[in-house]
């Protein structure tokens, strides 16, 4: 499926925190740290109830190989190890601490230091770092490709084109000299020739700060390549087309095309982690919505739970009726505000009005919106149809699983049918087909 034609669609943005600047949050009285925070096995707890536990101490750990090590955000007393129903769904164990407030640094958390990629994928894994925008896959085997010869470029994707959502925004204002020192750490352990931060036309204050500040340091060898201020700039598959012209396919990874792909966030922690030694133990995220007091940008420990987290915004103008883990069109929805935070949540958004209303769904008018909205340029309807029939070789002929839900087709639809949503239903039907 060629990529030759790009699209993408106008997204009203709603950057109400832009302007932001990130508050760090209070220590809670209690956190809850999940052990199941990236795709892979989950962790096992490495703690019982009654020990104490200090900040950056390993928590959870397991010798699954597509896994990272789980650390506390806090000091404090294990109160319990409890399970309790995820966002996602499923059953997840989480380490309930009873803060103490002091915030005692846990002995072993130093600088990490490595001669070689090997040595540095081992301190990337023992950080705990996955991917922070959104997929949370494991990062130290991103930066271990097995094809590392090929691999020549680093694209860091800070595009942030969900709307709401502003945490990346700040960061690449507020830490950008720990994003360009990721970058610099990426690049010289993986052997990497360029680098690119592709940014949205609409942080052009992100754009200069990071150009002005990679002048002053002479580096050349990294750059900011703006984009279109449209939805979805952000897609993997489209970022990589729009910044080195290469098509990446439905099972093509990154590296397959030369590229080591990663979110901005996880970048700059990667300087972060080799400045302070400190491991993934906390999160920049964006509170926004219409049911929100005081929309803001904060960092939170991870494990905070998001009742916390909406008091400290001020608390609720009316009682939300959807709440979202992540952006409008790729979030989450989410059953109750009593979950914690994970590494890879970027935002909470809680709406009480229109936004958190499910439209009725009426009949397709065959009006092509959809298609056209499509950045493969697929046939959403003639997706639809082919579940309707459970018709698992339609499916792949019309290529269901280039699809990255995207939701542009949910999105402009004024029959608003889920098409997006269909599509993953469908790729379910391929699965169960045997079909590839």
């Amino acid at each position: 499926m060629s990529q030759k034609h790009l699209q993408s669609i106008h997204v009203s943005h709603y950057k109400h925190t832009a302007g932001c600047a990130t508050e760090v949050m209070p220590i809670p009285d209690v956190v809850k740290i999940s052990m199941s925070q990236h795709i892979g096995a989950p962790c096992q707890p490495l703690v019982k109830k009654g020990d104490y536990v200090k900040v950056g101490q390993k928590i959870g750990d397991t010798e699954a190989f597509v896994s990272a090590p789980i650390h506390s955000s806090v000091s404090g007393t294990v109160k319990a190890i409890e399970e309790q129903r995820s966002a996602a769904g499923g059953m997840d164990t989480l380490v309930v601490i009873e803060t103490d407030k002091n915030q005692e640094i846990f002995e072993e958390v130093k600088a990490p230091e490595a001669k070689d990629l090997p040595e540095f994928v081992k301190a990337i894994k023992e950080s705990g770092l996955v991917g922070l925008g959104g997929a949370s896959f494991p990062t130290h085997i991103k930066f271990n490709p097995k094809n590392i010869d090929d691999v020549h470029t680093l694209i860091v994707n800070a595009a942030e084109c969900e709307p709401f959502i502003t945490s990346d925004h700040r960061l690449m204002l507020e830490d950008a000299e720990d994003l360009i020192y990721g970058c610099q750490l990426v690049m010289k352990y993986i052997g990497l020739d360029e680098g690119y931060i592709g940014i949205e036309e609409n942080k052009m204050d992100a754009i200069e700060h990071l150009d002005q500040l990679l002048k002053s340091k002479g580096i050349t060898n990294i750059k900011t390549f703006k984009l279109q201020a449209r939805y979805p700039k952000g897609a993997e598959r489209v970022l990589v087309y729009e910044i080195t012209g290469k098509t990446m396919n439905a099972g093509v990874l990154p590296a397959d095309l030369g590229i080591i792909l990663s979110n901005v966030t996880t970048i700059a922690f990667v300087g972060s982690y080799f400045r302070t030694g400190m491991p993934l133990i906390s999160k920049r995220i964006t509170i926004d919505g219409d049911a929100v007091n005081e929309p803001k940008n904060i960092i939170a420990p991870i494990g905070t739970m998001i009742t916390d987290i909406v008091e400290f915004c001020g608390g609720y103008k009316a009682e939300p009726k959807k709440i979202l883990m992540g952006g409008p069109m790729m979030g989450r929805a989410i059953f109750s505000d009593e979950l914690p935070i994970v590494k890879n949540n970027n935002a909470i958004l809680a709406f009480t009005g229109p936004q958190a209303l499910v439209p009725e769904e009426t009949a397709c008018i065959n009006c092509g919106r959809c298609h056209y909205a499509c950045p493969f340029k697929l046939i959403p309807t003639a997706l639809a149809d082919a579940y309707e029939r459970r018709d698992a070789q339609a499916l792949s002929d019309l290529a269901v699983m280039q699809c990255m839900n995207c939701g542009s087709c949910s999105y402009v639809c004024p029959a608003r049918r889920p098409l997006g949503f269909i599509n993953t239903l469908g790729k379910v039907v391929l699965k169960e087909a045997g079909i590839k």
